[in-house]
């Protein structure tokens, strides 16, 4: 079979190997779809933590089942699987938290990932496809990571809230945050994805921070109280450090978007806010379920967040297309045929 490896930031490798073979409790799978993320993107540059190279990339992924003994599973079936292998015995695993278990595994980021012709997985962590085709599938994980964010933050109807980033993972906060009932403000320097914002999903506001003054602006818009939840997407530190001041007082803020770097905020303007600052790492079964279960119903279709579609065997000369801001990609898809 074909594989696609990051031999280093900047090279992607196609090469050969046997096809997997799955052992007692693993099932084999024909990858269909992959959707390119952040993660994939900060991998090639070098600037993604929990990193070693070479590794195969890929966690956002729809397949077919092939082979193997899952209970409810037949060859041809359209799957999906999570990403994230826990111990099951740590103190985040035995408190329901297995997305932030101690020893974990993620699926193209510690342990080789998607990008495969055929990939063996655990049994435990497979999901039934429910009728959706396999873009859709290739959406479920970068949404589950949204739908888990906006849990985390609590979002209460009519609140006010600032998605910075306006990438995949930020359009699937943007929707979940407005299911919970919030007005939300998107913030972006794409004024092709704000421009999505407005037009498919329907925000309260889109703001280029090149073109405004954010803090002026976020004061106008809320007569002064500010949004009372901040969530961060771009995982960049400067976006990430500013963002500290759009915070209402008795705010949350959400941090989804990850970097290497350190945060940095001034302590009393956090303090007399009596600020909560929470990250949000990966997702769980239940965020995953919701996801599905929220496609199925049409509460959100994320194939309208599909831009550009490469083919397998293109991808490690065609990725860095998928880089340019000037091809306005807002969800790339690896099809393999």
């Amino acid at each position: 079979m074909n594989y696609i490896v990051c031999q280093e930031p900047g090279t992607f490798l196609l090469k050969e190997q046997d096809i997997p073979q799955p052992k007692a409790g693993e099932s084999l799978l024909r990858i269909r779809k992959i959707g390119i993320c952040g993660t994939d993107i900060h991998a090639f540059g070098g600037t993604q933590p929990y990193f070693n190279y070479p590794r195969v990339l890929g966690h956002e992924l729809a397949a077919e089942y092939v082979q193997g003994d899952a209970e409810g599973f037949e060859k041809g079936d359209a799957v999906s699987f999570i990403p994230y292998f826990n111990c099951g015995t740590c103190v985040a695993c035995r408190n329901g938290l297995s997305n932030c278990c101690t020893s974990i595994q993620v699926f193209g980021v510690h342990i080789d990932g998607g990008m495969a012709e055929y990939v063996v997985v655990p049994d435990s962590y497979l999901l039934h496809g429910e009728g959706l085709d396999f873009d859709e599938l290739a959406l479920v994980e970068p949404l589950a990571i949204a739908a888990h964010g906006v849990r985390r933050a609590g979002i209460r109807s009519g609140e006010t809230v600032l998605v910075m980033g306006a990438g995949p993972i930020g359009i699937g906060l943007i929707q979940f945050a407005q299911q919970a009932g919030a007005r939300v403000i998107a913030l972006d320097v794409n004024a092709h994805r704000l421009d999505f914002c407005k037009k498919e999903l329907g925000v309260w506001e889109a703001i280029n921070p090149m073109n405004v003054d954010v803090m002026e602006h976020l004061a106008a818009l809320t007569n002064g109280d500010m949004p009372t939840v901040v969530i961060d997407a771009t995982g960049n530190r400067n976006v990430m450090n500013s963002a500290f001041q759009y915070l209402a007082h008795g705010g949350r803020y959400v941090l989804v978007g990850l970097q290497k770097g350190e945060l940095a905020f001034s302590h009393p303007e956090f303090h007399k806010r009596e600020s909560t600052l929470m990250s949000s790492r990966n997702a769980t079964r239940e965020d995953f379920q919701y996801v599905i279960d929220s496609i199925k119903s049409g509460k959100i279709t994320p194939k309208t967040y599909i831009t550009h579609r490469i083919d397998f065997k293109d991808l490690p000369s065609g990725f860095e297309d998928l880089l340019a801001p000037e091809n306005n990609v807002i969800k790339a898809l690896v099809e393999i045929q």
